[in-house]
C-alpha cells in the first residue's frame, strides 16, 4: 500500500510538472483553456432593405398614397408576366390565378384599367380572360385604345363602362408596316436555332421572343450569336434582352411609356392635371412607364421585385402576391371613397 501511495503521487506530481511545461512553452492544457468570447457585432442591413429605403413598399405605404389620390382620377396599368403572373419556365403556361383575375376585375370596375405586355395582345387577353379592361400587346406596339369616355355619376372619376367582347375599341398600330420583315425573320430564326435544345421561339405580332430559360449556360452564346446574325440583314430591327428572353422588335421610338400616353391620351385625360397614373410591372421595359410618370410629377411608379435593382420606380411590391393585396385593396379604397361621399 506504502509504494501504491508513492506511485500515485509520484504521477500526479509529474502531471503537474508536464502541464506547467506545456503552459510555458504555449500548448493549451483541456483544464487551462477557456471559452472564446464572441464579439457583440450589430447586425448589416442587407443590400434589399436599403434599396428597400429608396423604394419603399406600397402596401405599408399604401394608406398614406391614397389619402394623396384621394379626388384624383386614378387610372390602372399593370404588366402581365412577373406581375398578375409568376414567370414560369413554359411561357405557355404563364397563368393568373382565379383570385389575381377577380381582383383585376374588380380594379377595373372602380377605375380606367389597361394591362401592357410584351406577348401579343391575342394572347394576353387568352390569359387574362377579362372584357373590362383594354390590352396592349408587344411593349405597347398593338394597342386596342378606348373609342370614347365618359364620367361616372359621381363625376369623380372616368368609367369606359368597357366591354372588348363588342370590339367597342379603336387598334393602333404603329409598327404595322414592319409586319412583312417580322414574318420573314421568323421563319430563318425557326431553322437557325432548331439545333439548340430548350430554345423557344414565341411571335407575339410585331415582336419576336427567343426564350431561353431552358437552354443550357453553355449554349446561350451560341444561340445569341445566331439570333444577332439574323439581324444582320434586317438593320430596321434590334434585339433586346429580358428575363431569360431575347426579344427582336422593330427600331422606332415606341415604347410601354408610349402606349402609356397614348392611353391617357384617347381617355381625354393627358392634359389633365388632376390625373394619377399607377404602374405596376416588374421588367425593363416597364421602365420606360416609370419615366413618364416621373416625368409628369403624378402618379404611382411601382416595381415587382425580390431582389435589388435599378429602377426608376418610386415604390414596390416583392411578387405578385404583393400584387394581389395591392389590387384588393385598390378597388376596396374605391368603394369605401364612393360609400362616404
Amino acid at each position: 500500500m506504502k509504494y501504491m501511495f508513492l506511485f500515485i503521487v509520484t504521477l500526479r506530481i509529474t502531471k503537474k510538472k508536464l502541464s506547467k511545461l506545456q503552459e510555458a512553452m504555449g500548448f493549451q492544457t483541456p483544464h487551462s483553456s477557456k471559452p472564446k468570447v464572441q464579439p457583440v457585432t450589430k447586425p448589416i442591413p442587407s443590400s434589399y432593405d436599403s434599396w428597400m429605403a429608396r423604394h419603399p413598399s406600397a402596401l405599408r405605404s399604401f394608406d398614406r398614397l391614397m389619402k394623396a389620390a384621394s379626388g384624383m382620377d386614378v387610372v390602372v396599368f399593370l404588366d402581365y408576366d412577373g406581375t398578375l403572373s409568376p414567370i414560369v419556365n413554359d411561357p405557355d403556361r404563364a397563368f393568373m390565378s382565379e383570385e389575381m383575375r377577380a381582383a383585376v376585375c374588380e380594379v377595373a370596375r372602380n377605375f380606367p384599367t389597361a394591362i401592357i405586355s410584351g406577348r401579343s395582345r391575342d394572347k394576353v387577353k387568352e390569359f387574362v380572360k377579362l372584357n373590362n379592361v383594354y390590352y396592349a400587346g408587344s411593349h405597347g406596339m398593338d394597342i386596342m385604345a378606348p373609342s370614347a369616355t365618359a364620367r361616372s355619376s359621381d363625376g369623380d372619376h372616368y368609367n369606359m363602362a368597357l366591354d372588348t367582347t363588342k370590339d367597342n375599341g379603336v387598334p393602333f398600330q404603329p409598327a404595322k408596316k414592319f409586319l412583312p420583315a417580322i414574318r420573314e425573320i421568323l421563319k430563318v430564326l425557326e431553322n437557325k436555332i432548331k439545333g439548340i435544345q430548350g430554345a423557344r421561339i414565341e411571335d407575339n405580332g410585331f415582336c419576336i421572343s427567343v426564350h431561353f430559360r431552358q437552354v443550357q449556360e453553355k449554349d446561350y452564346v451560341e444561340l445569341e450569336e445566331k439570333v444577332k446574325s439574323v439581324l444582320e440583314k434586317h438593320p430596321d430591327f434590334c434585339l433586346t434582352e429580358g428575363k431569360k428572353v431575347l426579344e427582336i422588335r422593330p427600331s422606332i421610338e415606341w415604347n410601354k411609356g408610349h402606349a402609356l400616353e397614348y392611353f391617357l391620351d384617347t381617355l381625354g385625360l393627358s392634359s389633365s392635371s388632376n390625373i394619377l397614373p399607377i404602374y405596376i410591372g416588374d421588367d425593363r421595359t416597364d421602365e420606360d412607364a416609370f419615366k413618364v410618370i416621373q416625368k409628369r410629377g403624378q402618379g404611382y411608379p411601382i416595381i415587382v421585385s425580390s431582389i435589388p435593382k435599378d429602377t426608376k420606380a418610386l415604390y414596390s411590391l416583392r411578387d405578385p402576391s404583393e400584387v394581389l393585396i395591392f389590387l384588393s385593396r385598390l378597388a376596396k379604397w374605391r368603394k369605401t371613397i364612393i360609400g362616404l361621399n
